[in-house]
């Protein structure tokens, strides 16, 4: 293969859409865990600070207690890692911030401080992919800190503080486990199996059962199809990937988790052969395992069995399976090259953001660093539609707050219990579109800065008015001006982990021959072929490679003025690793395809 890349000439900037940057989505399907878990989480620490009469302090309790906002989609084993080193992140940004408001009032270099934790806050959670909210919980907290009177003495407690309602933070996200133990990977199992028969309708829209024949045999292997088939072949594919990471953090294999994987096998079967798939049979698997019933246990079937017989060797090869073992682990910092763009506008629009709102007068410059710290997404196109989320829900929000004052300016207690009801608020509306979630955000913010005291509401709305409009058109100026050239490279780095990626996998195919293996068939005279186990793991690799593909296109698509992409050898790439994906399938098990329907 060539490792010559072609070059592209530069295309006009795209334009920035308008249209639909307000549009509702459908709720998450765990929309209320985060909202229960941060209304339990803040609740006990500032109730406490209320009954203590130390509600001055709740900035400090809440680093921690916010922290209950991160890891739901990870299984319990995984989330416990993640959520400790969340509370670590937080409390190290924290702890920056406290020693810095200590040592200078300098607001010029409490704004350079606060700038530069907020670009590394968003390097480091897009670099371990942590999820939502992603880093703006940590540049919020971190932004307050700085601005908060402060001395070297008070720091060690107020860290304490936080560190504690870190650790019931914790425990928070953790006690689900005790009633649902699988209740992550039952949640993602059942969004791989509404994938895949999305893909069987879209298929079937696409290629009629009766007018299929070598146009529909084409379909399945990929070679056609509309947009729509492609997006819903490739959503799937994502959501069964995700699916498998999600089972195969741990390495347990209970019966409850077995029979997951079984389901995900059927899942991936739908991609091999929509033709021969039930979606409905797939969205009632789905809809079983919702709750607390047990998980649907399909016939197996024998090579069922085997592919997920697979699975264990796959477990037990380690990741280098496949390769010869001479893959090389990649390193954290691998990834860091892609981010420095995005860093470097998060570092530049906070800074611009905090400095003007500085010389407009404004007491809070970390609210103009707040807002142009959450603009800032993987293109410029996404930024855009933040931005305009961004404005019109704390528009919204500070018209919601100037409601609610009088009744949270009752008492102390009346002052928490709003802030409580907007937490919840927040994150039950937040996944419908983020302009809503902030709607109740903003008021919760505002409501924040009064526990040291009430405050006049008309400054408080005048000056996050200001600070909004300042970092939503300073955040975005920077976003314009720190363009992302890496965006065209990270694709062509893409294809080439995907295009090695399927020849390694025809590779394997071609050598599991009839006879070629270890197994009953073989005999004296074949050479042994590569097993199962290196099969499957390039099957993997493989898979992973075509998420990450489609992920780094759409990143770049968005970008601002961004040299042509190579759209054709993307979408040549894609058809071809998804059609090798699907002979690994019908590779590994002969009879699967009429398992699934048994």
């Amino acid at each position: 293969m060539s490792s010559a890349r072609p070059r592209h000439r530069a295309t006009p900037v795209r334009r920035l859409p308008l249209a639909g940057a307000l549009r509702l989505n459908r709720p998450s399907d765990i929309w209320f865990k985060p909202a229960l878990s941060v209304v339990v989480a803040v609740g006990v620490p500032n109730l406490t600070l209320l009954a203590l009469g130390r509600l001055d302090l709740a900035l400090y309790s809440m680093a921690g207690s916010l922290c209950a906002l991160y890891a739901h989609n990870l299984p319990y084993a995984a989330r416990g890692r993640a959520l400790a080193r969340v509370v670590l992140g937080m409390l190290a940004s924290v702890a920056i911030a406290l020693v810095t408001a200590s040592l200078t009032s300098s607001a010029v270099v409490l704004v350079a401080v606060g700038a530069l934790l907020a670009a590394a806050h968003k390097a480091v959670t897009d670099l371990t992919r942590i999820g939502p909210p992603g880093p703006v919980i940590f540049t919020f907290i971190s932004s307050a800190s700085l601005f908060a009177p402060q001395t070297l003495g008070q720091v060690p407690g107020h860290l304490a503080l936080a560190a504690a309602a870190g650790a019931w933070a914790w425990l928070v996200g953790m006690a689900p486990g005790l009633v649902r133990p699988h209740g992550p990977e039952r949640r993602a199992t059942a969004r791989a199996l509404n994938a895949a028969a999305g893909y069987v309708d879209a298929y079937a829209a696409v290629f009629p059962a009766g007018e299929r024949g070598e146009r529909g045999e084409r379909g399945e292997r990929g070679e056609a199809g509309g947009p729509g088939h492609e997006r819903a072949r490739a959503a799937a594919a994502a959501a069964v990937h995700a699916a498998w990471q999600s089972l195969l953090a741990t390495g347990a294999r209970p019966e409850p988790r077995r029979a997951l994987e079984r389901l995900v096998v059927r899942a991936e079967v739908a991609l091999a052969a929509p033709a021969d798939t039930d979606p409905a049979r797939l969205r009632t698997w789905a809809r079983d395992l919702r709750g607390t019933r047990p998980v649907p246990r399909p016939e197996p079937g024998r090579d069922a069995d085997e592919l997920l017989g697979v699975e264990v060797e796959l477990l037990a090869a380690g990741p280098a399976a496949g390769n010869g073992g001479k893959s090389r682990k990649k390193r954290w910092t691998d990834g860091l090259g892609p981010l420095l763009p995005l860093a470097l506008r998060t570092a530049l629009g906070c800074a611009l953001a905090g400095y003007v709102s500085l010389a407009l007068g404004v007491g809070r410059p970390y609210w103009a660093l707040v807002t142009a710290a959450s603009l800032y997404q993987a293109n410029l196109t996404l930024t855009w539609s933040r931005g305009v989320q961004r404005v019109v829900g704390n528009l919204v929000g500070v018209l919601l707050f100037a409601a609610v004052a009088p009744l949270a300016h009752l008492g102390p207690a009346a002052l928490v219990l709003c802030c409580l009801a907007f937490n919840f608020g927040a994150e039950a509306l937040i996944t419908r579109n983020y302009w809503l979630g902030s709607v109740c955000v903003t008021p919760m913010a505002l409501l924040i800065t009064e526990f040291t005291g009430f405050q006049e509401p008309g400054g408080l709305i005048t000056d996050r008015v200001v600070d909004t409009l300042v970092g939503a058109v300073v955040g975005f100026v920077a976003a314009v001006a720190v363009t992302n050239r890496r965006a065209g490279d990270r694709i062509e780095d893409a294809l080439d982990t995907v295009e090695h990626a399927r020849e390694n996998a025809a590779r394997l195919i071609a050598a599991e021959r009839p006879g070629s293996g270890p197994g009953p068939g073989s005999g004296p005279g074949l050479a042994p072929g590569p097993g199962p186990g290196a099969l499957e793991a390039a099957r993997r690799r493989l898979a992973a490679a075509l998420v990450e593909l489609r992920a780094t296109t759409d990143a770049a698509s968005g970008e601002w003025w961004q040299r042509a992409l190579p759209q054709e050898r993307v979408m040549l790439a894609e058809q071809a690793g998804h059609r090798t994906l699907a002979a690994t399938v019908r590779r590994q098990g002969p009879h699967v395809l009429e398992d699934a329907e048994a």
